[in-house]
């Protein structure tokens, strides 16, 4: 497949520099945002598809598709020599890997570098430094940035990793150095458990990562997980503030929010200031994340990890701040400086995100792809939509169950919360099951409206919800 769609860039008022062309190795709603910021800068815009994606929003959005294999994403979207080739097929300036896939993997940002083409996101080596979460950590504590305590690097044997367990105190955490989005991590209460679980934490970030080494943290309860958004230019760093990404279930996130509702004016300014910080010592380029623990119990905030590419929820940074995070990503790696300085940057209102997953939250999350028969998206002041759906499109059972992200933007936020709840009561999307009907839900409940939620919150509560849409399903069956 290479097929040429008309209409091709728009863009206006931006003239590219050294991108004449971006190939979009992703796909989905990332692939879709990344088409409609090129084309606003006057940049060609191409895809990549598997052979799932044929009939994808991207495909035909884009100026051109190109096949690149298999539905299985290692055969596609995991194959660099594929993507590559891809690149060099369209006479691509720059490539631009969205999230997931191969976006924090630095062997291929150095075949990208090395191909003489331009990533759209930092260096190879800074992704080599800051993706390696003991690198990382080892990095904050250079700058003087508060990490968990834990062990300093990759834990070597079993006799390191039950000294640094007697030392930081129990519970632990087990993290794949390598890991991200919530997977390779394991909990150990004691030292037996720790026994048991480092050698199978090791195998899991083998088998997912191709790396296996490990390294601990004391294990937070009652955690909040703030993170902080940077844009730098590889001289300069500016923040765009946090957001709150507490609401997660298997430590993948379900609900974000900015500002977090958790943070005084006093903590913020450190947090954001610490982040800066950081992303300056290692020369940073590009949008990036730097994710932390809050311990409200001690009012204390700690550095984990840097994600060296675009969240899935920076809709919610560039709502309150009204600056377009891909556009300028796309402008820096153009050779643009950043446009900002720190004072430029103000936040304003509050903005929420729901993530729209083809999943039955009533049946563990299931997934439920399938054939979308009907779709009517919220509209009105302060909603957004970012989506990869249109009417008849069959969702591909292959890939991350995301469907679409719902985003709103209101002057406080109980007006946000209120915009949210009706943005999602208008929301139909027909033919497969969606966590819509969890978010309606979510808004019900007055600790999540208070913004009074930690890491482990909503598990608890899904537990609660589910018994009482069960009790609820069999008082219904009694009276019938």
């Amino acid at each position: 497949m290479n097929t040429s769609n008309t209409g091709g860039s728009v863009g206006m008022f931006y003239q590219p520099k050294r991108i004449r062309t971006v190939l979009v190795a992703n796909r989905g709603e990332i692939a879709v945002r990344v088409i409609r910021a090129a084309h606003e800068l006057g940049m060609r815009a191409v895809a990549v598809v598997s052979d799932a994606d044929r009939d994808s929003l991207a495909a035909r959005m884009a100026d051109e598709a190109i096949h690149i294999g298999s539905a299985h994403a290692a055969k596609s979207y995991l194959n660099p020599a594929a993507i590559l080739a891809a690149a060099q097929q369209c006479g691509a300036d720059a490539v631009h890997p969205g999230y997931g896939f191969l976006s924090e993997n630095a062997a291929f940002a150095a075949q990208v570098e090395n191909a003489g083409m331009i990533l759209v996101g930092p260096s190879s080596s800074i992704i080599a430094t800051m993706g390696d979460k003991a690198k990382a950590r080892e990095t904050a504590q250079r700058a003087d940035v508060p990490t968990v305590p834990g062990s300093n690097g990759v834990v070597l044997s079993l006799d390191e990793a039950r000294e640094i367990a007697a030392r930081i105190g129990y519970p632990v955490m087990i993290k794949a150095a390598a890991g991200g989005g919530g997977r390779g991590i394991r909990v150990a209460h004691d030292a037996a458990q720790l026994d048991a679980e480092l050698p199978l934490a090791q195998r899991e970030a083998h088998a997912a990562f191709g790396n296996d080494g490990v390294y601990l943290e004391r294990f937070i309860a009652r955690a909040r997980h703030i993170e902080v958004q940077v844009l730098g230019d590889g001289n300069d760093v500016v923040h765009l503030f946090e957001r709150e990404c507490s609401l997660q279930r298997r430590r993948q996130k379900i609900l974000e929010e900015a500002p977090s509702p958790s943070l005084t004016p006093a903590l913020r300014k450190a947090l954001c200031a610490s982040a800066t910080r950081l992303a300056k010592q290692v020369g940073y380029r590009s949008a990036g994340t730097l994710e932390y623990l809050f311990d409200e119990t001690r009012d204390k905030f700690y550095f984990i990890e840097m994600n060296t590419r675009i969240q899935v929820e920076h809709p919610v940074t560039e709502a309150i701040t009204g600056i377009d995070l891909v556009r300028e990503t796309l402008r820096i790696a153009d050779g643009e400086p950043l446009r900002f300085s720190q004072s430029d940057i103000v936040a304003r209102g509050a903005a929420l995100e729901c993530r729209i997953n083809a999943e039955d939250p009533e049946q563990d999350f299931r997934p439920n792809p399938g054939r979308v028969d009907e779709l009517v998206w919220p509209a009105g002041p302060g909603v957004r939509i970012d989506s990869m759906l249109y009417q008849g499109y069959a969702v591909p059972p292959f890939y991350d169950s995301l469907l679409a992200k719902l985003i709103v933007f209101d002057e406080s936020r109980p007006a946000a919360l209120a915009r949210l709840k009706r943005a999602l009561n208008e929301l139909r999307i027909g033919g497969i099951k969606t966590t819509a009907t969890l978010h309606r839900a979510l808004l019900e409940d007055d600790e999540i409206r208070a913004g009074r939620y930690h890491t482990n919150y909503l598990e608890a509560w899904m537990t609660d919800w589910r018994a009482k849409r069960v009790a609820a399903t069999a008082g219904n069956e009694e009276a019938a």
